[in-house]
């Protein structure tokens, strides 16, 4: 009984690793705008990166820079990591540029006097220059702009300046989440189930061996007919037999 005890707990061992080990690297992940746009992920956002030709990098205003994002939103940052990210992603787009300056989405809020982001989720991340507060600008005129060469953000004019980098921004639709396990990930499934249906069969084929062994042994195993007496017996058996003699 031991011995099948033993047998039956190797799958169930193979089984929990596979659950464990392999199932949790199926990650769920969102669904970028379908849109004709390159959109790249980044955690549960999109980007898209705006650019003109490959040789020429384009200058657009903050009015066309919206426009372009019309129904999404302009870059909001609101970690350092995303801040990174923009700043790396963006030399890989605007390639052999010197320095791209990318429209963020926020204006001035003349009820707080600050800058606050188009949409209304609070963002606590900030990563300002120096030198852009106090601005003399009018709280109209009052836009900001990220330097992918320092990462530090600087307010602008709206109306003046002109920036060559546009990134809309949109929230994957975690409405339309769903598995996307890659073409090694499904591979390695397979093989973990060809594996633990190969262990448990091999398993199963040596505890049937050794029954099966076990069971002639035991039914050609020699049992004596009598038993053997012990030493005290013999003695007294074969005084008897002596005085018996005549």
């Amino acid at each position: 009984m031991e011995s099948r005890k033993k047998s039956h707990g190797s799958p169930s061992l193979f089984c929990c690793i596979f659950v464990l080990c392999v199932q949790p690297q199926l990650a769920l992940t969102g669904d970028c705008p379908a849109d004709g746009r390159t959109w790249v992920p980044f955690k549960d956002r999109c980007y898209h990166f705006v650019h003109g030709d490959e040789d020429k990098i384009k200058s657009y205003s903050f009015d066309s820079a919206t426009t372009f994002c019309q129904h999404f939103e302009l870059l909001t940052i609101q970690s350092e990591e995303e801040n990174t990210f923009v700043i790396d992603y963006s030399l890989r787009v605007w390639k052999g540029s010197v320095e791209v300056n990318v429209w963020l989405g926020m204006y001035y809020d003349t009820n707080t006097q600050n800058m606050t982001w188009l949409h209304d989720d609070p963002v606590k991340f900030s990563n300002w220059e120096d030198s852009s507060f106090p601005s003399d600008l009018a709280p109209m005129d009052t836009c900001a702009a990220l330097h992918t060469k320092t990462g530090k953000w600087e307010v602008v004019s709206c109306d003046s300046d002109v920036e060559n980098g546009v990134i809309c921004e949109a929230a994957q639709d975690e409405g339309k989440a769903k598995r996307k396990p890659s073409a090694v990930l499904s591979a390695l499934v397979i093989l973990s189930v060809v594996a633990i249906v190969g262990v448990s069969a091999v398993v199963w084929f040596l505890h049937q061996k050794h029954n099966f062994g076990s069971s002639i042994v035991t039914a050609f195993e020699y049992h004596p007919p009598f038993r053997v007496p012990d030493t005290d017996q013999s003695c007294l058996v074969e005084a008897e037999e002596t005085d018996s003699v005549p």
